[in-house]
């Protein structure tokens, strides 16, 4: 078997792309991967496009060989854009050979260990307060509708969610300072307002789920480690499930976890066994967060293992297509460690049409996908009807 083509295809999910590699053979098998980054999907288009003459010609079956390859080609450019190319071509690799082979990604690595995963609602009421007329979901007007938002989760199934920092008013406003805004927002400072904000969010939600359904708060980078501990103490009595803190340093990280009783989740902008490795030295987090589409599911399954060794478990990192989420759903089923794993529920209405086996979930639990590969296949023939760039 023969490597005879390497291309990505994009599709438009709303407010950012959905970016995938597709890997073709001479024996008509072709394998599906991920790597979807709404802030750069052409450079990791393009890098992914400066690896394809590694790989064409070569037999797509030796994954750990084709990986140093590519590791080496890019040594003096690690992690980013770099790692994020050879993590899609990583992720259609092992598609591509358990097809080969008719199996589940998952016994290629030793699995299943579970049949099902526990869901979180991720960004829950984040993309209504920022992309209401693409989502058609109700306002956040008021703190009411917070509360309504929190009962809509349970309704549905869940028992967990997480959310963004978010004050409810017309329109609402999200903290998003880590990655962009005008003068006066590059500084990450909190402040007494973002506080209260933060308390009459988390505090309404709890009120409106109960206190067996378990919240999340996601900080993203919008505050250096003085913000980041005051609101670990603020949020206190609301006995999260974690906070979660970006951060590349692993020291400023600890020292949030020891100021606390609330836990701390932390790494969804780490790469590889090297990127982790100094934070699980340190124990600077409860919960390690793994971002396959970023990472490739080879080096996705050794930073789990390397995390149990630590007594860390992880939590796949996974705000991306449903491709995404069975790649994640794999991870899941092949390391005995897992927390709990990330979806988005609201989304494009196109989310389901565009793989041919969405995933199955009930009662706030995915169920682990039994067929050859990822379990689906792209339709891209739906892609083609949604185009990115619009």
């Amino acid at each position: 078997m023969k490597i005879t083509k390497v291309e990505t295809i994009h599709c438009d999910a709303g407010w950012r792309p959905w970016s995938f590699v597709k890997i073709q053979t001479d024996e008509g098998i072709t394998g599906y991967g991920e790597f979807s980054n709404p802030r750069a999907p052409f450079a990791i288009a393009a890098c992914v496009q400066d690896l394809t003459p590694l790989l064409l010609g070569q037999d797509p079956r030796p994954i750990e060989k084709l990986y140093w390859d590519m590791y080496r080609a890019m040594r003096q450019n690690p992690g980013g854009i770099a790692q994020q190319a050879i993590a899609g071509i990583d992720n259609a690799l092992c598609d591509l050979k358990a097809k080969a082979l008719g199996i589940p990604v998952y016994e290629l690595f030793g699995g299943p260990t579970r049949d099902e995963v526990r869901l979180y609602w991720s960004h829950c009421g984040t993309y209504r307060a920022m992309y209401p007329q693409i989502l058609g979901t109700p306002p956040l007007r008021s703190l009411e509708d917070i509360a309504n938002l929190g009962q809509e989760v349970v309704r549905r199934g869940f028992t967990a969610l997480k959310t963004n920092i978010i004050t409810p008013g017309d329109p609402p406003r999200v903290v998003w300072q880590g990655f962009g805004g005008g003068y006066g927002t590059t500084d990450q400072n909190i402040t007494h307002t973002i506080l209260r904000d933060i308390e009459n969010l988390i505090g309404t939600l709890r009120r409106a789920v109960g206190e067996e359904v378990d919240i999340c708060l996601d900080l993203n980078f919008n505050f250096k480690t003085e913000g980041n501990i005051r609101i670990a103490k603020a949020v206190e009595p609301f006995n999260l499930l974690w906070l979660e803190v970006d951060t590349y340093d692993p020291d400023a990280l600890l020292q949030v976890k020891q100021s606390t009783t609330t836990r701390i989740c932390s790494g969804e902008n780490l790469y590889t066994l090297r990127g982790y490795r100094p934070f699980f030295d340190k124990h600077a987090m409860d919960i390690a967060m793994i971002d396959v589409p970023w990472n490739g599911f080879t080096q996705s399954k050794k930073i789990a293992d390397l995390a149990e060794t630590y007594e860390i478990n992880i939590a796949p990192h996974n705000y991306y297509s449903h491709l995404s989420t069975l790649m994640s759903a794999h991870l899941c089923a092949c390391v005995p460690n897992v927390r709990i794993m990330e979806t988005d529920v609201d989304d494009v209405p196109w989310k389901d049409e565009i793989i041919t086996d969405p995933p199955v979930i009930q009662n706030g639990y995915l169920k682990i996908p039994k067929k050859p590969g990822w379990g689906a296949d792209l339709n891209e023939k739906e892609i083609a009807r949604h185009p990115w760039p619009k």
